[in-house]
């Protein structure tokens, strides 16, 4: 037991607790469910979780929160998203390469002005909390400016974000083009002013193979080189067109990964968003280098760019996280992703040919992918994604009477898998009652 001087400034929340003690699609039995718990919190760290009626201590609490009726969670996790695409949100009938070119590059052109960029970093890091994401890694724009605005505003809430500048030479707009020689000045300078600065941290963001010549993608493995903690965030084998013009662009590599990978791009730190178009191989070679992949269903059913191979995936041991991917997907609601990553695996087993052999993400296994697989994914479990002692207190409190629907379902909820399934196919932004971020109420 925790010894009473301390209890001065502990806070004790009370209410339903869910949260994974390890890799839960390896060991089905490392979670922690209290139906009547309370979660100790002590200078925005987590002291333990445990039964409410194994804790002695109640009248030594600086302060008992009464959560009753509500389930107190991690907070959640998006391994992919672009904040520069907020404006053009829910654009109409394009698949990816039509889309960029019509819709997101115009889009992008505005974060020159670090005035907008301050604007809509703001606008998206308050839509996060009020979804309940309180660490997100972060698409920003090729100007550094949108990378300094993003940064800025995400230090003002205390969040644990990750971003950096796009790298990008050919096959956009000339405006929003960089240089190998100008992607690594800017990319340095950002690194040297952010990297590690609270709670933030660094990517090295090429856009995606298309977009980035040879010369490109080596100054980001030389970056990475240089400085081995930082991130590499980029996308791959998203649409079919897309994997045909990788293709052709680089005729030499054995696949779409092998061009990541012949520029020292596959690190421990490395997030790949989509993988829809990835061989069993690609996925075994992602998991040899402890890479991994962001999950992006709403995005890929958005844009029709395909289904991805979840089971494939889990089978191959790679580590896997939850993305938005807003703008391709419509919506910042990680529990509206988990929602449409259920419905993806479940295509994939109506279009196979041993449907049997197919299982659909289960309710634990979504929770899992959103929490602690996504802290996992951006090698940050021992900070955050649990409630083990010692993590940041970064956790939300999702509430069945947000929809009148949702509380009917969940009152008729047998187990706890039939309860978590209900809030996963039908809350949203509504459902997420409060968003504590390092114990602080931010929702």
């Amino acid at each position: 037991m925790v010894s009473i001087p301390s209890f001065a400034s502990i806070i004790g929340y009370r209410g339903e607790i869910i949260h994974f003690t390890g890799d839960y699609l390896e060991d089905k039995s490392a979670y922690q469910h209290y139906s009547d718990g309370i979660l100790l919190v002590d200078g925005g760290k987590i002291l333990k979780a445990e039964n409410y009626s194994s804790f002695k201590d109640i009248h030594l609490l600086s302060e008992l929160v009464d959560y009753r009726g509500k389930i107190l969670v991690p907070g959640f996790i998006d391994t992919h998203v672009h904040y520069t695409q907020m404006e053009m949100l829910a654009s109409y009938g394009n698949q990816l390469l039509d889309w960029l070119n019509k819709d997101v590059f115009p889009t992008e052109m505005k974060f020159s002005s670090s005035t907008h960029s301050q604007k809509i970093a703001s606008f998206f890091l308050d839509e996060l909390v009020k979804n309940g994401t309180t660490t997100a890694l972060v698409f920003a724009s090729t100007y550094p400016q949108s990378v300094d605005a993003f940064f800025m505003e995400a230090q003002k809430r205390n969040m644990r974000m990750i971003s950096g500048k796009v790298l990008m030479d050919r096959n956009a707009p000339a405006a929003l083009l960089d240089t190998p020689e100008s992607a690594y000045r800017d990319s340095e300078a950002l690194i040297k002013k952010w990297h590690n600065n609270r709670r933030l941290q660094y990517a090295v963001t090429p856009r995606f193979a298309p977009t980035s010549s040879e010369q490109e993608l080596r100054v980001a493995g030389d970056l990475l080189a240089k400085y081995p903690d930082l991130y590499l965030h980029t996308h791959i084998a998203e649409n079919q067109q897309e994997t045909e013009v990788v293709k052709k662009l680089f005729p030499y590599s054995e696949s779409y990964l092998d061009v990541y990978g012949k520029y020292g791009l596959l690190t421990p730190r490395s997030v790949f968003a989509h993988a829809v178009y990835l061989s069993n191989d690609d996925f075994n070679l992602l998991a040899r280098h402890h890479s991994a992949v962001a999950f992006c269903p709403m995005s890929n059913l958005f844009l029709g760019s395909g289904l991805f191979n979840y089971g494939d995936a889990v089978k191959s041991k790679v580590k896997i996280g939850l993305g938005t991917d807003m703008g391709g997907g419509n919506d910042l609601s990680i529990l509206r992703t988990m929602s449409e990553a259920y419905k993806v695996t479940m295509m994939r087993k109506a279009g196979s040919q041993t449907p049997d052999n197919i299982l659909p993400v289960s309710p634990l296994e979504n929770l899992y992918l959103a929490t602690l697989g996504g802290a996992k994914a951006l090698d940050l479990d021992n900070h955050i994604g649990s409630f083990l002692p010692g993590r940041e207190a970064d956790f939300i409190v999702l509430d069945p009477q947000s929809r009148s629907i949702l509380d009917l379902r969940v009152a008729e909820s047998t187990s706890l898998e039939e309860k978590l399934f209900a809030f996963e196919m039908l809350g949203d932004d509504r459902t997420v009652l409060h968003t504590y971020i390092m114990g602080k109420k931010m929702k």
